[in-house]
């Protein structure tokens, strides 16, 4: 549109007064005021330009108007940059050369801020500029950008793309030094949410219709539908008009819309308005506050030519910045006049007239006005005005939807909170379905109400080219067949079939064919990691087949949820087992088995031993005895055998506990031996992993399949790994097995093992545990919008049953078996079912035995200690304490002594002179306790000794009958003797 001036010669009239009071010094008295001299470079031609200067002259009135007590006052000159870096170079050059301003408004483009900003360095002057937006810019320290950089908008653009689940963008970009400076941000801040960008198209600033509409015919025919354009306004409007006018601004298209172009659609023509419906854009939220209508009725006066549209809606995001800037310089002048009166001035030592025209005079004001800025903060226009790092710190976005005349605010957004949806001009959070909120206040292009899917397949499109990876020898799962008349070749199978349904079951059409993955001549092409890269680099779009989802795969591809279970399984030939083995006997338990029930035999008997020997008669007599009585005891108990009687509460308790042990295990070696003489079994040759590679067995798997790799992983050597590519190949490898050059087991993926084993299930068996993995899928490009899609049709054919009647009428879903009914293996019993058996009998059994030595050294205290305290050697107190240890104890279990006053007292008084006597020597203290219950023969005793003797008569039939009582006699007391 035609551009007048009458606003910028109101501007410069006032200027010029102002102007009239500039001086270096100050005015007499107390009314002095110190002028800084501040340059403006703007393109006073265009829309932005002008506008801005008309908010730089509205806001160094309005501050001055409310300051008056001020000392210090700015002086504007303003300079046309004519929307060219060279001018922008040169009226930078004159103000810091000539004019030695203070400070330097500008420029307006981020290509002319380049050169000024060094100018500035050089001059030490500060360079302030509200519109100079690009990220890429690298500002020296006397740069300050009073405006957010386009980065700060990348977050709430990717925000967009992550609540509508878009996965594909395409970013649109002018070829600028505006334009290039997001797109790394960008792409990075859509790769956090992995979105894919598609395309990035790149748009010269001076682009005819021609190139315009041959990159939007490329666009046109590619899948995605979603676009980010980030272009100036004026190629902005001409870009949506072209897309407009080819169909790109219908239904199904999602256009999104940074803050630079967004900012400019109230002063667009209403054609390119019209263009624009359903567009979303960006822009950082202004409050609304009174100063901000102020600001609107104050540009009516001076903007008397206006567009169109009413003042309110001509505020942009610039204007509010400029009137910003405007404030901040003047608080930052103010506070370097009050406290530096006397550095007001430029130093005028430069050369002026030297030829180099970069020769600038060196500011002593402009480091002290440079941090005064970056430390001002106020409440502006547009908010909180705070700098950081040379850049205005991030407010938050308000979301805007290009609708009628106008645009309507959506949605706000904010780092900390995410969105927030409009309604009746407050803000409220989205709940916990920011989807559905955001799009019900959303009106697409082609006046849609329904969320775009955000792509399409293209109608001029290409047809997806399918690539079949087919596995020979189990035609059931794929197959192809060439007619040799005709050279057409026919795809079947279930992975076929299954395809074909789960494309159907699309909401939407997609044309594809299938190619063979192989050579020209009739070769395989590769493994099946070939074949993905084939997608990877799109030679292919798609390819299905037994493709397996592995980790390193999906580094390049993407797969749809899997269609077939996963697992890797092992195939061993099988054999029945032999009972007639000598040492079948032993197979029911495991080695450690045995062994631990062996040293626990050995362990209670000892147990028992010393709980028992002080006060039991069957636990005493000599030393091979006792070693004896040890082994035998704990054994006997097997068969429930033992007759020795436990005296001691310790002992019984050790026994019970053993006795529960023993039976356990006697029934469990009972059951597990007559399984294995009764029931007839099959074994696989070799049922462990770790014994193939000990043994050195070779191992077989399919050839280009990635279970080749998960077999060096567990340890195989490469020399080891035998491949095949049919099944009668690895099936007679099998049957001829390792030791003559062959196979002993081969590892394969369960959906074809199981095909395998229903031809072969008398002869091999799977063993072992299986190795996970995450089962076939299809494979697709990384980013296909597909992807979502077909795996959804998927999970719909899996849930209602359409897989199962598929893989049934390929006889793949159970496939059947005509060998034996069971294949049973024999398994030994371990260690691992008794550990918590032994465990208590062994803690139960320590615990007696120590409570038994605690009460024996407690009890023995003062003959042990006398012991101890002799001057013998420390074997000579081991023995000692033996003996003692040995000697029985009759006091402690007064029913022994019973058992001895009850033989002595069956004996009757004989004559001295009978020749078949029996002589024994008792202890006084057992005669004198028990004499109520004893009638003593009528012999005479030695009344100084501290033993009695008693004479039994021995019949000479009776002979062995008194020796047996005279040996329990001598067993229970402990000096008994027998004297002939």
């Amino acid at each position: 549109m035609n551009i007048t001036f009458p606003s910028i010669l109101v501007g410069l009239l006032l200027i010029t007064m102002s102007s009239a009071l500039r001086c270096s010094g100050t005015l007499d008295g107390n009314n002095s005021v110190i002028n800084f001299q501040v340059g403006v470079i703007l393109d006073l031609e265009t829309q932005l330009g002008h506008r801005a200067f008309n908010c730089l002259t509205i806001a160094h009135s309005d501050f001055y108007s409310r300051h008056p007590n001020y000392k210090t006052r700015l002086v504007l000159h303003a300079r046309d940059s004519k929307r060219n870096v060279i001018d922008a170079a040169a009226s930078g050059l004159e103000l810091l050369k000539y004019l030695k301003v203070d400070a330097v408004i500008g420029t307006q483009k981020s290509t002319q801020a380049n050169f000024l900003m060094n100018l500035g360095e050089r001059a030490q002057v500060p360079i302030v500029s509200f519109s100079a937006t690009s990220p890429s810019l690298q500002p020296p320290k006397f740069f300050v950008q009073t405006a957010q950089t386009d980065d700060t908008e990348v977050g709430v653009i990717a925000a967009i793309v992550k609540a509508f689940q878009w996965n594909q963008v395409v970013i649109i970009y002018e070829d600028s030094e505006y334009g290039n400076g997001i797109v790394p941000y960008l792409s990075n801040a859509l790769q956090d949410i992995n979105a894919h960008v598609a395309y990035k198209s790149l748009i010269p600033v001076s682009a005819d219709e021609d190139f315009t509409l041959k990159e939007l015919y490329k666009m046109m025919t590619m899948q995605t539908r979603v676009f980010i354009a980030h272009l100036s306004h004026s190629l902005g409007a001409k870009f949506f008009l072209k897309a407009k006018e080819i169909g790109m601004m219908s239904e199904g298209y999602v256009w999104i819309i940074t803050s630079g172009l967004m900012d400019f659609l109230p002063s667009m023509n209403s054609h390119v308005v019209e263009a624009m419906q359903g567009v979303l854009g960006v822009k950082p939220l202004i409050p609304k506050t009174s100063h901000l209508e102020s600001l609107r009725l104050q540009k009516t006066i001076f903007d008397p030519v206006n567009p169109g549209y009413k003042s309110a809606d001509m505020v942009s995001i610039f204007d509010v910045w400029a009137y910003d800037t405007m404030w901040a310089l003047a608080m930052a002048a103010e506070q370097v006049g009050s406290h530096y009166p006397e550095a007001s001035y430029q130093d005028t030592t430069a050369d002026l007239n030297s030829s180099d025209p970069f020769n600038l005079p060196i500011s002593k004001t402009g480091p002290k006005l440079l941090k005064a800025i970056l430390t001002t903060r106020f409440k502006g226009l547009s908010g909180m005005f705070h700098l950081v790092g040379g850049k205005l710190y991030p407010t938050s976005y308000k979301i805007l939807n290009v609708v009628g005349n106008g645009e309507k605010e959506v949605a706000v957004w904010t780092q900390a909170h995410g969105f927030k949806r409009v309604r009746h001009n407050t803000s409220d959070k989205f709940d916990s379905t920011p989807k559905e909120e955001f799009n019900s206040n959303i009106i697409w292009p082609g006046k849609s109400r329904v969320l775009p899917r955000g792509w399409e397949v293209p109608v001029r499109g290409k047809r997806l080219k399918v690539a079949v990876a087919v596995r020979p020898g189990f035609e059931e799962y794929l197959n192809v067949m060439k007619d040799s008349r005709t050279g057409a070749v026919h795809f079947s199978g279930c992975y076929i079939e299954v395809f074909k349904s789960v494309m159907a079951a699309l909401p939407y059409a997609v044309p594809y064919d299938f190619f063979h993955f192989e050579k020209p001549d009739g070769s395989c092409a590769g493994t099946y990691n070939d074949l993905v890269n084939q997608v990877f680099l799109q030679k292919y779009d798609a390819a299905i087949g037994d493709i397996t989802i592995t980790g390193n795969r999906s580094n390049y591809v993407d797969f749809t949820l899997p269609f077939a279970e996963g697992g890797v399984v092992r195939i061993v030939p099988i054999t029945y087992e032999d009972d007639n083995n000598m040492w079948t006997f032993l197979k029911p338990m495991k080695k450690e088995l045995w062994l631990t029930s062996i040293a626990f035999f050995f362990v209670t008997g000892l147990a028992v031993w010393i709980l028992e020997h002080r006060i039991s008669s069957a636990f005493r007599g000599p030393p091979s005895q006792h070693l004896g009585m040890i082994f035998y005891f704990p054994f006997s108990t097997l068969v429930f055998a033992h007759r020795e009687r436990m005296v001691s509460n310790l002992a019984r308790l050790v026994v019970v506990v053993w006795m529960f042990v023993v039976l356990i295990l006697n029934s469990t070696y009972t059951a597990s031996l007559s399984s294995r003489l009764t029931v007839q079994r099959l074994r696989p040759t070799i049922a462990d992993v770790k014994e193939l590679i000990r043994k050195g067995h070779s191992v077989g798997c399919y050839q280009g399949s990635f279970v080749c790799d998960i077999l060096r992983g567990v340890g195989f050597e490469d020399s080891k790994i035998k491949m095949y590519r049919f099944p009668e190949d690895y099936e007679e490898a099998l049957s001829i097995g390792s030791k003559s050059g062959n196979i002993s087991a081969f590892f394969d993926v369960v959906p074809y093992s199981k095909l395998f084993l229903a031809k072969y299930c008398d002869k091999y068996t799977i063993v072992g545990p299986t190795y996970r993995t995450e089962g076939f899928a299809f494979v697709f490009p990384k980013g296909s919008p597909l992807v979502a899609d077909v795996s959804r049709a998927v999970i719909n054919l899996t849930e209602n049953g359409e897989m199962l009647d598929i893989q049934r009428k390929w006889s793949v879903g159970d496939p059947t078996c005509n060998g034996p009914d069971s294949i049973v293996t024999s398994v030994s019993v371990s260690l691992q079912g008794f550990k918590g058996l032994f465990a208590i009998t062994g803690t139960i059994t320590s615990s007696c035995v120590l409570i038994f030595i605690v009460i024996y050294v407690t009890k023995n205290r003062s003959s042990l200690q006398q012991i101890l305290n002799s001057r013998s050697t420390v074997w000579s107190k081991i023995k000692e304490i033996g003996r003692h240890f040995d000697q029985r104890d009759l006091s402690s279990h007064p029913s022994t002594m019973a058992e001895v006053a009850e033989i002595v007292s069956s004996s009757q008084s004989v004559d001295l002179s009978n020749s078949n006597l029996m002589v024994l020597s008792l202890p006084m203290n057992i005669l004198s306790t028990h004499s109520n219950n004893i009638a003593l023969p009528n012999i005479p005793t030695n009344a100084t000794s501290s033993n009695s003797t008693v004479l039994a008569p021995i019949l000479p039939e009776e002979s062995n009958t008194a020796i047996d009582v005279t040996d329990r006699l001598q067993q229970q007391c402990c000096d008994a003797q027998l004297e002939s």
